[in-house]
């Protein structure tokens, strides 16, 4: 059996266990930074344990690093379409500033304020602490630096929701169902998301389940649901940029390129609330689809 390190074994033997196509489990390892080759005869063995014969010495199998993860992201033509004003089907979307590098856009007029307030009334009784990936466990941990309360909406769970849906789709030009449901956050006083990553680590065996599932995220939008008083932008300390919330606007960034590299440029975060209170919705976008 390949010498993987404990969380790569457990990981390949609850997904043969759960009945997972060898497909999805090669996919999810080259996201993870295995060439193919080796991820197929990894999975192969734990799949066919008795194929390899007694005695045989083990294949000693390693990750290689991520395409290129820092320094040289390549950037190529992002899906968001051109001009000034964008059709998203129910909606014309103004667009109000664009950056190359990283690849930022902000749109005015993505919700109206009476969907903002809808999206709000529906998720202040469901709201808990949030919490984030803990990239060598996969798991979801309460952490300090992100302070804020959040719940979800499953993709097109209602007309509502499938009619935003359908309309953030195709404003970031990406197939609807490669599309996580949409995550609701509220920040109080002080609430802040210190500086993250919205793509999963490459070159962490946490990311593998994630990956597993319509590979890796390429693109976020956060859609801001309400103003705020003071404080409160979503910041991007490595490219001197920060977007202040408006009511019904959105900032749209893409760290995944055709060539399968992450972008360093787009760490981010949420600045610390001063005054008033801080609403959002984010979509995550995927490879594939998910789900």
């Amino acid at each position: 059996m390949p010498q993987l390190d404990s969380a790569w074994q457990s990981w390949l033997t609850e997904n043969v266990n759960r009945g997972c196509s060898p497909e999805s489990m090669v996919s999810a390892m080259m996201g993870a930074g295995f060439d193919q080759a080796s991820a197929t005869a990894v999975v192969l063995q734990f799949l066919q344990p008795k194929v390899a014969a007694p005695g045989n010495t083990p294949v000693v199998v390693q990750p290689q690093k991520p395409v290129v993860v820092t320094g040289n992201y390549q950037y190529d033509t992002m899906p968001i379409a051109n001009g000034n004003r964008i059709d998203a089907g129910d909606r014309e979307v103004n667009v109000l500033m664009r950056c190359e590098r990283p690849q930022v856009v902000v749109f005015g007029n993505v919700l109206s304020h009476e969907e903002c307030d809808e999206i709000i009334r529906r998720s202040r009784d469901k709201l808990k602490r949030s919490t984030t990936v803990n990239p060598l466990t996969g798991k979801e941990d309460i952490i300090e630096r992100r302070t804020s309360e959040g719940t979800f909406f499953n993709r097109c769970e209602d007309d509502f929701i499938a009619r935003l849906d359908r309309r953030i789709a195709r404003l970031m030009n990406w197939p609807m169902e490669n599309g996580e449901g949409f995550q609701i956050l509220r920040y109080g006083i002080g609430g802040e998301y210190r500086p993250h990553f919205d793509y999963f680590p490459p070159n962490e065996s946490g990311s593998a389940p994630h990956l597993a599932t319509g590979g890796q995220r390429v693109s976020t939008l956060v859609i801001y649901l309400s103003d705020v008083e003071d404080g409160g932008e979503t910041i991007f300390p490595d490219a001197g940029m920060a977007v202040a919330p408006q009511k019904g606007g959105a900032v749209y960034f893409r760290y995944f390129n055709e060539q399968g590299q992450v972008d360093p440029l787009t760490l981010h975060g949420g600045a610390p609330v001063l005054a008033g209170e801080k609403w959002i919705m984010t979509k995550w976008m995927r490879q594939r689809q998910y789900g």
